[in-house]
C-alpha cells in the first residue's frame, strides 16, 4: 500500500494522490471512496465513513480522475458548450441556464472563442477527444457543422435555417427586428443607420436582414455607408461610431438600431461625450435586453431575447437525447417582443 502521507498532487517528482491512497487513510474500502468522491453516498455510505472518506480527500490533495472514468465507461459526465464571441453579455444568461437545466449531473466545459471570432471546428475536436456526454453549439454556421462532424447528442442554439437537420432550440429574432422598425417608422424617423457584429453568425444575419427588410416595407431609408460592423466591444462601438456620425448626420440619420445592447452602449456613450440628446437629437435601440437597459441612462429601448429560457431548454433537450429519448419537437422556438424605453421615447 502507498504511503498515506503522499504530498499533494503536482509536487515535483512525486505521483499524485489515488483513491487507494484515500482509502488506506480512511480505513474504508476504494469502493467506499468513489461513492463518495463521486456525490453517490446518499443512503449508500453512513456519516461517520463519508466524513473520514472526505477529510481524507482534503488531506491527501485527491482528484478524482475524470479522463480515466470516461475511458472505462466510454462516455464522460462533461458537456461541451460551443459560443463564439463570449464578450458578448448575453451569454451569461444562456449559460445560466444551462447550468440550471443540467444540474448536479453534469460538468458544463465552455469553449469560447477571441471577440469577432467563430469557433474552430478542429479546435472543438479535439475537446470532443474528452468524450463528453452531450454538446450544446450556439450560433454555429453550417461549414463549422459540416467540418466538425460531431456525433450525436447534440443541440444547437440560435441557429435559425438549421433546425431541420438537427436538433436546436432557436429565438425568432426576425418578429423583434420587424417590431423595432415599426416602432420606429411610428416614432416619425425617416432616415435610420445599423450597427452590426461582426462574427458573421445566422442569428445576426437574420436580425438585419429582417430589420432592413421592414424598414424599406415601412418607408424608412437607410442611407449609403449608414449600416456599420464592429466587435462586441462598447469602447470599439463609440470610437467608430464618432468617426461616421459626422457623415449619418449629414445624411439626416435620427434613429440607430444595433444587433446587441452592448453595441447600443457604445453609441450612447459616444452621443453623451458629443452633447447629442437621446432620444432627441438621436433614438437609439438594441437587441437582447441585458438587465444594465433598465437602467442606463436613458433606459434603453431593446427587443427582449430570452437567453436564460435559451439555454434552459437547449439543455433540457440535450438531456433527453443523452437519456437515450426520442424528440417531441426536434426544434423550438423561442418568442421575442420590443421593450420600448427612453432611449426612443420622449416622456
Amino acid at each position: 500500500m502507498e504511503s498515506a502521507d503522499a504530498p499533494l498532487p503536482g509536487a515535483p517528482g512525486r505521483r499524485r494522490a489515488t483513491a487507494a491512497m484515500v482509502a488506506d487513510r480512511a480505513q474504508v474500502s476504494t469502493a467506499t471512496v468513489s461513492l463518495v468522491a463521486n456525490g453517490k453516498s446518499r443512503g449508500r455510505v453512513s456519516a461517520v465513513n463519508e466524513a473520514r472518506v472526505l477529510q481524507a480527500i482534503h488531506e491527501l490533495g485527491y482528484v478524482v480522475d475524470g479522463i480515466g472514468s470516461s475511458l472505462s465507461r466510454g462516455v464522460s459526465s462533461t458537456v461541451i458548450m460551443v459560443a463564439p464571441d463570449i464578450s458578448n453579455p448575453f451569454f451569461a444568461n444562456v449559460i445560466a441556464g444551462v447550468r440550471t437545466a443540467l444540474g448536479q449531473d453534469y460538468q458544463l466545459l465552455l469553449s469560447v472563442t477571441d471577440a469577432g471570432t467563430l469557433p474552430s471546428a478542429a479546435d472543438t475536436r479535439r475537446l470532443l477527444s474528452l468524450r463528453p456526454a452531450g454538446l450544446l453549439v450556439d450560433a454555429p454556421d453550417e461549414a463549422f457543422l459540416e467540418e466538425l462532424s460531431a456525433p450525436d447528442p447534440l443541440v444547437l442554439l440560435d441557429a435559425p435555417g438549421l433546425g431541420e437537420r438537427f436538433a436546436a432550440v432557436n429565438l425568432d429574432v426576425a418578429h423583434g427586428a420587424r417590431e423595432l422598425a415599426g416602432h420606429l417608422a411610428a416614432a416619425g424617423h425617416r432616415k435610420v443607420a445599423y450597427v452590426d457584429g461582426i462574427t458573421g453568425t445566422a442569428t445576426f444575419e437574420l436580425r438585419r436582414a429582417a430589420f432592413l427588410a421592414a424598414a424599406d416595407a415601412l418607408g424608412l431609408e437607410v442611407p449609403d455607408a449608414a449600416c456599420l460592423a464592429t466587435t462586441i466591444d462598447v469602447g470599439v462601438v463609440a470610437s467608430e461610431f464618432a468617426s461616421v456620425w459626422p457623415a449619418w448626420q449629414q445624411a439626416g440619420v435620427t434613429a440607430v438600431a444595433c444587433a446587441t445592447d452592448t453595441h447600443a452602449y457604445g453609441i450612447l456613450q459616444e452621443a453623451r461625450a458629443r452633447g447629442l440628446r437621446v432620444p432627441g437629437d438621436l433614438a437609439v435601440a438594441g437587441f437582447d435586453d441585458l438587465p444594465y437597459s433598465r437602467t442606463s441612462n436613458p433606459s434603453l429601448t431593446s427587443v427582449h431575447l430570452p437567453g436564460e429560457e435559451l439555454g434552459r431548454q437547449a439543455a433540457q433537450q440535450l438531456r433527453r437525447l443523452m437519456a437515450g429519448e426520442m424528440l417531441e419537437d426536434q426544434e423550438l422556438t423561442l418568442a421575442s417582443s420590443l421593450v420600448v424605453r427612453g432611449s426612443t421615447t420622449v416622456d
